[in-house]
């Protein structure tokens, strides 16, 4: 991880930080570049862009170098961070949602020069140097400069650049290695999504046949015909190609069980070229961890987060593990049972590929849920404006829709607002570009385009984000309509985006989400509860056509069918994480076969048998940002669901709660300890010290679910 640019991603959440960002919401509106910045008016403008970031970088590392006061050093740190991350991480976000092909080639190209400069600045022995002098000094520094000393320190440090001159070298040349492996891992999974194909046309239903391709193939007629006759026949079929949410919708839609196996087997034995790819990165990450003087690269990934060693994050996965596994056991056979009734089969095992099909068919029956009746009270414009009422309740803040300046813009449907407060004024700048588009960023996911920080003792840095989803229709059309899941989606980035606009620190190095990584995720999964809570979902939720309210008894089914299947998929997300610590765990003398060692740990832990000669997990590309970090997502679970019950269940639209949450947890970003973060916020309850590590109070977590009694 990169001293100066640090990322802990979730859904590819960026942090970018420039200087010249057009703001403005005067009249009279001059032209500006992408993102409002001036440079980028045309494509070209990224070469211009890092060639300024550089020279200003340049600047920075020569004041640095003369040995400032520990206050300028840690300040000038943060500005070159904030100066290079404004092409890192807007080039990046270009390469995932513009839709100008030359602008995306540009944008790469940016990228990897930038990416060569942030190495020297990496390996520059002067900053470090300055960094550990600053470090020393803490009597004449605040308390978030000593904090962010420390944190520059420990991300040179995992760097390399502490090591002599040979290993160094070796570092340098594993973490390249490292980069160019998941850039591979991700292409695979992009260019071998698998297909198969199906005849007749027929057995794939209507509601399905937007998502796949019609083919036709050669048949034979009756034996009276002629063969000029026979030849001329075709059959139609369908392809359907495997990619993960095509194959999401087949698997819970198509009732014909084999070609929802069909489909599963395809769709989880690609790429096949990725199983290569994952066992060079295991071997890669972990030469670095030894080097550096870490058992496994868990150990070298977890060490600097709350958990502090794999040993703890292991323990709490198993503990999990062995605490949902006879609520998921009970569930399976549940499915089972339902199966059996409804295929008339005695005998009938119980297939992966069944899974959605029958659990989507049981949610139907039990709760009488209709997809399309939900989806009908969920406009998008009204779910925006939902967001808006939560935060005005909460915070005491609104969103204000801001003119885009010329060229700002990347998309028509892109929409801009300020966060405002009434007394703080404006607060940060949110992007929405929620429509699917072709080339476009596939999943959904919060991009922090500016971090917030000081620069000068009256100034400051506002932070700006952009939040990308993919929902399908166009801006102007009125019957965009969600899944309750994509709303359950959208209130989770937006927990994102709010981390990031509502934080006040001294340093963009800790602004908004950048945390340690088994905290990030916790404002997100929070908001995720709001969006299933009735006296929330009221206040927006209104009938597309008639502008009724949704009944309170439709939540209450929504409510009791997303609970039907929890022990299975909190079983799952264990599961994952399970295999994440041990992929990236301590090595055998010879490599691990990770085909092998995935279907043991499924079998292990869960409830479901493995479909031999598959391999999910090669497309798995939470391997990559998170590698041995995919736990944090159940710390996240948990603390999330501490926070809920102690301040927001009784009433989820309390504005004393909701300003306590931004006091004490949000504006604070990563300028404090997490731990002292969570306890200041809900008290001891939420967490535990275990072996030197924290782990989360689950009591919250077991009593919502039923595992234990409240």
């Amino acid at each position: 991880m990169a001293a100066l640019i640090r990322r802990q991603t979730s859904n590819l959440r960026l942090w970018t930080n420039p200087h010249r960002f057009h703001t403005s919401t005067a009249p009279l509106i001059k032209d500006t570049g992408l993102y409002g910045f001036d440079h980028l008016k045309t494509a070209n403008g990224f070469r211009r862009f890092v060639d300024e970031a550089i020279e200003r970088s340049g600047e920075l590392v020569n004041y640095v170098s003369g040995m400032p006061s520990s206050r300028e050093i840690i300040r000038a740190m943060d500005e070159i961070s904030d100066t290079v991350c404004s092409v890192v991480d807007s080039a990046e976000l270009c390469r995932h949602t513009h839709p100008d092909r030359e602008f995306v080639e540009e944008a790469n190209k940016a990228s990897l020069r930038i990416n060569e400069y942030i190495h020297y600045l990496n390996t520059n022995h002067a900053l470090y140097k300055a960094v550990i002098k600053a470090g020393k000094d803490g009597r004449s520094i605040s308390e978030e400069a000593q904090r962010a000393a420390h944190s520059l320190r420990i991300d040179f440090e995992k760097g390399g650049i502490h090591l002599g001159a040979d290993k160094l070298e070796r570092v340098n040349q594993l973490q390249i290695d490292s980069s160019h492996l998941c850039r591979e891992f991700n292409e695979n999974i992009t260019t071998d999504p698998g297909y198969v194909d199906i005849f007749p046309a027929s057995r794939i239903p209507k509601l399905l046949h937007h998502l796949v391709k019609p083919i036709y193939r050669s048949t034979s007629s009756a034996s009276g015909e002629s063969s000029k006759s026979r030849g001329n026949m075709k059959e139609k079929g369908f392809r359907i190609i495997t990619e993960p949410s095509t194959l999401s919708s087949v698997l819970q839609w198509a009732s014909d069980s084999e070609v929802r196996k069909m489909a599963y087997v395809k769709g989880n034995s690609v790429p096949s070229a990725n199983i290569g790819v994952l066992d060079k990165l295991i071997a890669t990450r972990h030469e670095i961890a030894q080097i550096m003087g870490y058992k496994s690269y868990s150990e070298f990934a977890v060490h600097p987060n709350m958990a502090s060693s794999p040993e703890v994050v292991m323990s709490f996965l198993l503990e999990m593990s062995e605490m949902v596994r006879p609520a998921a056991d009970k569930e399976l056979k549940g499915i089972s049972d339902f199966k059996r009734e409804k295929s008339g089969q005695t005998n009938g095992d119980l297939e992966p590929w069944d899974e959605a099909y029958f659990t989507g068919l049981m949610k139907s029956s039990a709760y009488d849920l209709d997809s399309l009746v939900v989806a009908s009270y969920f406009p998008l414009p009204q779910c925006i404006e939902g967001l808006k009422v939560l935060v005005k309740l909460l915070f005491g803040v609104t969103f204000q829709s801001v003119p885009l300046a010329p060229g700002e813009s990347w998309h028509p449907d892109v929409l801009k607002m300020s966060l405002y407060h009434p007394e703080e004024g404006d607060l940060g700048y949110l992007y929405l570009d929620l429509n699917s588009r072709t080339g476009k960023y596939p999943g959904c996911a919060h991009f922090a385009i500016k971090g917030g920080r000081h620069i000068s003792d009256s100034e400051y840095q506002l932070p700006v984000v952009a939040l990308v989803c993919n929902f399908a229709g166009s801006r102007n059309s009125v019957t965009v309509r969600l899944n309750h899941w994509e709303v359950e989606t959208l209130f989770h980035e937006f927990g994102h985006a709010l981390h990031s606009l509502l934080s006040r620190t001294d340093y963009q190095h800790f602004s908004g989400t950048r945390v340690a990584i088994d905290l990030a995720e916790t404002p997100s999964n929070l908001f995720e509860y709001f969006a299933w809570d009735y006296r929330v979902l009221k206040t927006f939720a209104r009938h597309y056509s008639t502008g009724e309210i949704i009944p309170e008894k439709l939540v209450e089914s929504m409510r009791g069918a997303k609970k039907m299947f929890a022990a299975t998929e909190l079983q799952r997300q264990v599961f994952y994480a399970i295999m994440d610590q041990t992929l990236f765990g301590e090595q055998p003398s010879s490599p691990i076969d990770t085909i092998a060692t995935v279907a043991d740990l499924k079998r292990q832990h869960t409830s479901w048998k493995h479909v031999e000669g598959t391999h999910w997990h090669t497309r798995f590309n939470h391997l990559l940002n998170y590698g041995a970090g995919y736990y944090s997502y159940l710390y996240a679970k948990c603390f999330a669901a501490t926070i809920w019950h102690k301040m927001f269940k009784d009433d989820p639209l309390s504005p004393a709660k909701g300003s306590a949450f931004r006091r004490r947890f949000l504006q604070h970003g990563g300028a404090k300890d997490p731990a002292f973060l969570l306890k200041d916020l809900v008290g001891d309850g939420i967490l535990r010290y275990r072996d030197g590590g924290i782990v989360p109070d689950t009591t919250s977590l077991y009593c919502e679910m039923g595992l234990v009694e409240d």
